[in-house]
C-alpha cells in the first residue's frame, strides 16, 4: 500500500501538482444494537480505497478511487490534478514548513474485538436491557461497536508513514414515561455511549449490565422528580456534559478554517479573529484547555494526522488566555504560527479538514464533593441531553437527563428537564473552580459533524467537574 501511495504522488506530481499526497484507507466497522429485547441493528461492513491531493497552482483538487491498484491510483492523481486546475486562482497558497514524518503507529489493544463472537455481542446487549427493566420504563435499548482503520500516507515532500488504529465503545439508554411526562436516562453516557482508543477489554470494564438497575431506577425517578427551576444560580457540571461544552463552545470556533471562513456552509464560523491569539479572554484564570493528539485511549489520538504532521500536545487556553488554534499546515502558515496538525479525513474518500484531536479541560485541584459544598444554593447537572449553539460558537443552551438541587452545600431533590444557557466568553468567565486530577475523566464521541459533503469526526475529551456562578437555569423570566 506504500508502494501503491508512492505511484500516485509520482502520477500527480506527473500530471502537473507541485505538491501531491496519497492516502490508503482500509476500514472494518462494527456496530450491534437491541431494542426491547430484540436485535435491532448488526451491522459488519469494510471499505477501502485511495485518496489523493495536490496542489497546482494555486488551487487544491482532490480525487478518490476505490481500486486498490495502479490504474485506479493514477485515475485519483489525473482527476485530482484536472479539478485543482479547473478551480479558480489567484491566491497564493503556502504550506508551514515540517520534517518529512517516517514511521509507523499502532493503537495499544488487548483483546481484538473482531475476534469476539457476535453472539457473545449480542447476548451482552441483551442482559444489559434486561437489567434495566423497570414498570415505568417503556423502551430500553444497548449497543456495542467497533472499528479498525489500517492508513498509509505519503506526500511528495518525503513523508511516509503507516497507522493502525482500533476503537471500542457501547452504552445504554432507558425512556420511562407515564401520565404525558417522558425522561430518559443513558449510561456511560448519551448519543451513542462511550468509546475509546482500545481493545473489547474496554467494552467489558463499561459493565453495562451492572449499571443497568440504576440507570433504569433513575429514568423512573424522574418521572416524579420536579421540574428544574428557572434563575441565577451556581452550577457545578459533571465531567461528561463538561465535555461537550468544551467541544462547542471550545473546539470549534478554535478551527483556524472556521475563524478564516473557509469552513462556513455547513457548520458555521467563529467569534473569534486571528489577532485574538495572545490576547483575547476566553475564561477565568481556571480555564487551561489543551489540546493532545497523544492521549493514551483517545478517539483522536494518532501518530500522525492526515498531512502527516506528528502528534503532539499543545495549549489553547491558558489561566483564561488564547494560547492556540487548531490548524492545517496551511492556516498555520497564514497565521504565521504552528506548523499544523490537527487535519483528519473520516474516510478515503473525504479531503482532510481541520478536526478537534483530544480536546481536554485541564484538572484544577480539589473534588467533586469539595466543588459541592462551596454552594450555599445551586444546582449539580448530570450527562447531556440536549444542545443548541449559534453559527459562530457564541451563545448556547444545553440540557441535562438529570439534575440536582444543591442547599448549604450538599445535594438535595433529583430535578428534571434542566437547562442551562450562556455566551461562550461570559460563561467561562464565570469558571470558580475545576476539581481534581482524581476526577478527571476521558469522554470519546463519534459523531462530530463538519464539512460538504459531510465528515463525522472522533473525538475525545478530558474534564473533570466544574463550578460556574452566575448562570442562567431554566427559561429566562
Amino acid at each position: 500500500m506504500r508502494e501503491l501511495c508512492e505511484h500516485a504522488v509520482a502520477a500527480a506530481l506527473g500530471a502537473g501538482a507541485s505538491y501531491a499526497d496519497a492516502r490508503v484507507v482500509v476500514r472494518r466497522s462494527q456496530v450491534v444494537g437491541t431494542r426491547n429485547q430484540r436485535v435491532e441493528r448488526l451491522d459488519d461492513s469494510e471499505s477501502e480505497g485511495i485518496g489523493v491531493r495536490v496542489l497546482v497552482g494555486s488551487a487544491w483538487g482532490f480525487a478518490c478511487d476505490r481500486r486498490l491498484d495502479n490504474e485506479g491510483a493514477e485515475a485519483a492523481s489525473r482527476k485530482a490534478c484536472a479539478f485543482a486546475k479547473a478551480a479558480p486562482g489567484g491566491q497564493s497558497r503556502e504550506l508551514a514548513p515540517v520534517e518529512p514524518a517516517r514511521g509507523e503507529f499502532r493503537a495499544t489493544v488487548e483483546r481484538d474485538p473482531f475476534a469476539v463472537p457476535l453472539a457473545d455481542k449480542v447476548d451482552l446487549c441483551l442482559r444489559a436491557e434486561r437489567a434495566l427493566g423497570h414498570e415505568s420504563v417503556k423502551v430500553t435499548s444497548a449497543s456495542v461497536r467497533a472499528q479498525r482503520e489500517h492508513k498509509f500516507f505519503v506526500s511528495s515532500e518525503g513523508a511516509a508513514v503507516e497507522q493502525e488504529l482500533v476503537e471500542c465503545g457501547g452504552g445504554i439508554d432507558a425512556m420511562a414515561a407515564k401520565d404525558g411526562i417522558t425522561q430518559m436516562r443513558s449510561y456511560p453516557s448519551a448519543h451513542g455511549g462511550l468509546s475509546s482508543q482500545a481493545g473489547w477489554e474496554f467494552v467489558e470494564a463499561l459493565e453495562l449490565e451492572r449499571e443497568a438497575p440504576r440507570v433504569g431506577e433513575q429514568a423512573a425517578a424522574l418521572l416524579r422528580a420536579d421540574p428544574c427551576p428557572s434563575g441565577i444560580t451556581t452550577v457545578v457540571i459533571d465531567a461528561e456534559q463538561m465535555q461537550l461544552q468544551v467541544h462547542e463552545s471550545v473546539g470549534h470556533p478554535t478551527e483556524l478554517d472556521r475563524i478564516y471562513g473557509t469552513e462556513a456552509a455547513y457548520a458555521g464560523t467563529s467569534f473569534l479573529k486571528p489577532d485574538d491569539l495572545g490576547s483575547l479572554r476566553y475564561g477565568s484564570e481556571h480555564m487551561n484547555v489543551t489540546a493532545d493528539a497523544t492521549t493514551p485511549g483517545g478517539l483522536g489520538t494518532f501518530g500522525f494526522d492526515d498531512e502527516g504532521v506528528p502528534a503532539r500536545r499543545d495549549p489553547i487556553v491558558r489561566e483564561g488566555i488564547l494560547n492556540g488554534f487548531l490548524t492545517s499546515r496551511e492556516t498555520a502558515a497564514q497565521i504565521g504560527s504552528g506548523s499544523g496538525g490537527s487535519m483528519r479525513a473520516d474516510s478515503w474518500s473525504r479531503m482532510p479538514l481541520v478536526r478537534m484531536t483530544n480536546l481536554h479541560l485541564e484538572p484544577g485541584e480539589g473534588s467533586l464533593d469539595e466543588l459541592i459544598a462551596g454552594v450555599d444554593e445551586g444546582v449539580f447537572l448530570q450527562t447531556n441531553k440536549s444542545w443548541s449553539i449559534d453559527d459562530k460558537r457564541l451563545n448556547f443552551q444545553f440540557g441535562t437527563q438529570v439534575a440536582w438541587e444543591i442547599k448549604d452545600g450538599t445535594l438535595g431533590r433529583m430535578l428534571r428537564d434542566a437547562t442551562y444557557t450562556g455566551q461562550t466568553p461570559v460563561f467561562w468567565g464565570s469558571l470558580d473552580a475545576v476539581a481534581g486530577p482524581e476526577e478527571w475523566r476521558l469522554h470519546g464521541l463519534t459523531n462530530c459533524g463538519k464539512g460538504q459533503p459531510g465528515q463525522h469526526a472522533h473525538v475525545s475529551h478530558g474534564a473533570s467537574p466544574a463550578r460556574f456562578r452566575n448562570v442562567q437555569v431554566g427559561f429566562k423570566q
